[in-house]
């Protein structure tokens, strides 16, 4: 399921959108929790980016093994370093996505309605600039290990 589509491999597609999707769930949920008059504009970009983004780095995660598996099951010496350490990042960005996605699920649910009043809304606005934080970091350390392993 994650190796190939029309020859190509998985990885090398999906890659991407979790490239591009990752920053902007990090700017929008960002922006959702610390700017509260913006959140009714919001709220419908951060639930479809938490969801898109954690599918699209869950594939990336899912496909990096057969790719090396498949293409770069040879590799030696600094290239093989340079994977080794681009998939050390793998599993952080994606557990960094996964709860970045589900605590900005619920800071819109909770927020909607003032569910867990200020104080509640505040503590998880604290976490989702946190988790932002971290997924913003593993998402740039693990696309440039990436590029380097593969480019250079």
């Amino acid at each position: 399921m994650f190796h190939e589509v029309l020859g190509l491999p998985v990885h090398a597609l999906v890659v991407h959108f979790a490239v591009v999707l990752t920053p902007l769930l990090v700017g929008v949920a960002v922006a959702y929790a610390l700017v509260p008059r913006w959140r009714a504009a919001t709220a419908w970009a951060v639930v479809l980016l938490a969801l898109a983004t954690v599918v699209a780095v869950f594939a990336s995660w899912a496909s990096g093994p057969k790719l090396l598996e498949a293409r770069f099951a040879t590799a030696e010496g600094a290239m093989a370093d340079g994977l080794a350490a681009h998939a050390s990042f793998a599993t952080p960005l994606l557990l960094s996505v996964l709860g970045l996605g589900a605590i900005s699920l619920v800071l819109v649910y909770v927020s909607r309605g003032d569910r867990f009043g200020k104080s509640g809304t505040m503590v998880l606005s604290g976490a989702t600039v946190v988790l932002a934080l971290a997924a913003a970091y593993f998402v740039f350390r693990t696309g440039d290990s990436g590029a380097r392993a593969v480019w250079g």
